[in-house]
């Protein structure tokens, strides 16, 4: 009977312990760190200008530590990671330019503990969208010519359209306007156009009038900046004749 008796407390000590053991692992708490939010995504960034993103991260009560770090994927990932500004309850914020790398980047958070271990991380992706800015674009080597010229006669004009693309290149098929300010007056009045053709060179033509002031202009376009050409003087003598 005795052994009997011992074999039930055994059991029941046992059972008791499995039961405690079980209570235990129940109440074990797991670390957790989500990124819960990226605004704005994407990040889109006017050309010259900044755009600042903000990062919400969720943390469990354990955590007493929470970093982020953000890096561009792919063939930029071997650039530095980007400043980080951190704020209250895990918020993060982070500002991009256009001199950043455009596409998809990643953002990390790591959480620690009171002991400063690491004890979770989360990965999150978020893209950033450069628009690029219009291209210079300049007049070279313009020319009113002749220099002086007879009332009713020709003058002649000509330049390069070109636009610096690592380097300047001409631009072919752009319309170019000349203007023309007369000596003594403040305005400027149309007189001719050209398109642009090969290396982006145009050339036109006005008759005299009288002495004043010419100058071509490019308007641009949704890619190409305006330009303005250097102002070039042709003195007409007896005044103008159509």
């Amino acid at each position: 009977m005795k052994k009997i008796a011992v074999g039930i407390i055994s059991a029941l000590v046992g059972g008791a312990m499995l039961l405690s053991g079980g209570t235990a692992s129940a109440h074990t708490r797991t670390s957790t760190v989500e990124i819960r939010d990226i605004s704005p995504n994407p990040v889109v960034v006017k050309a010259g200008g900044e755009t600042t993103a903000y990062f919400k991260v969720d943390a469990s009560s354990d955590i007493d530590k929470v970093t982020l770090k953000a890096q561009p994927e792919g063939e930029y990932r071997a650039l530095r990671e980007k400043s980080v500004n951190a704020s209250e309850s895990w918020r993060f914020s982070i500002t991009f330019n256009d001199g950043d790398a455009a596409g998809k980047w990643s953002a990390i958070a790591e959480a620690y503990n009171k002991d400063g271990k690491k004890v979770a991380e989360d990965k999150a992706y978020f893209s950033v969208d450069i628009e690029k800015g219009k291209a210079e674009t300049r007049i070279s080597r313009f020319t009113a010519d002749p220099y002086k010229v007879r009332k009713g006669k020709s003058i002649y004009f000509s330049g390069r359209l070109q636009v610096d693309d690592e380097g300047w290149e001409g631009v072919r098929g752009e319309r170019v306007n000349v203007y023309y300010r007369a000596n003594g007056s403040s305005g400027w009045k149309w007189v001719a156009s050209a398109k642009t053709k090969w290396g982006g060179k145009f050339s036109t033509k006005t008759r005299a009038w009288r002495s004043g002031t010419f100058k071509a202009v490019y308007n641009g376009n949704d890619e190409l900046d305006g330009a303005t050409s250097r102002a070039d003087y042709v003195r007409v003598t007896r005044g103008w004749h159509h």
